[in-house]
């Protein structure tokens, strides 16, 4: 839910960056990302710190 609104702030084309600790961001983020038709331009974990992060372009309109 917290992503959905980071993304409806969100300039069109704009870039938001998530950090989440809980490992099902993994599957469900490409999923969001894939459904609302947003582009995930990036994904990491940080293994020693359990951080995931990505990077997503909000689509244009």
């Amino acid at each position: 839910m917290l992503l959905h609104n980071a993304i409806r702030k969100a300039a069109p084309a704009g870039y938001v960056r998530l950090n989440a600790t809980d490992p099902s961001t993994q599957r469900d983020v490409p999923q969001f990302c894939k459904f609302l038709e947003h582009e995930l331009v990036d994904s990491s974990v940080d293994d020693a710190s359990g951080v995931y992060t990505f990077l997503i372009k909000k689509q244009m309109s």
